[in-house]
């Protein structure tokens, strides 16, 4: 007998017994419960280390996150609109070109 399967089938039975326990614990009010609190807690604490971050930064005279985001989209946006005229510009330098090869 092969002493790896034996060793196998020992732990996926000891797995799926646990494995079981375990939901039946993690779904259990007692755990939610306290859980959830502690998670609510470390998100408003992470929101007021970030709102503490950006008026550092703010007040240091630099732009916050928030702030770097608006520009990069209004750069995004900007290069959109370079692009567009771009594509414009060729299509109308090709009709003009068509145009005087015809005309």
């Amino acid at each position: 007998m092969n002493p790896w399967n034996t060793w196998k089938q020992g732990f996926d039975a000891w797995e799926n017994a646990t494995a079981a326990l375990v939901e039946t614990w993690m779904k259990s009010p007692l755990v939610l419960g306290p859980g959830g609190a502690a998670l609510a807690m470390a998100m408003r604490a992470k929101a007021k280390r970030d709102q503490g971050l950006a008026q550092f930064w703010a007040g240091m005279g630099l732009p916050t996150r928030r702030d770097q985001e608006r520009m990069l989209h209004a750069i995004h946006q900007l290069n959109s609109k370079v692009i567009d005229l771009e594509d414009k510009l060729a299509d109308a330098e090709a009709r003009a070109a068509k145009n005087a090869a015809h005309g």
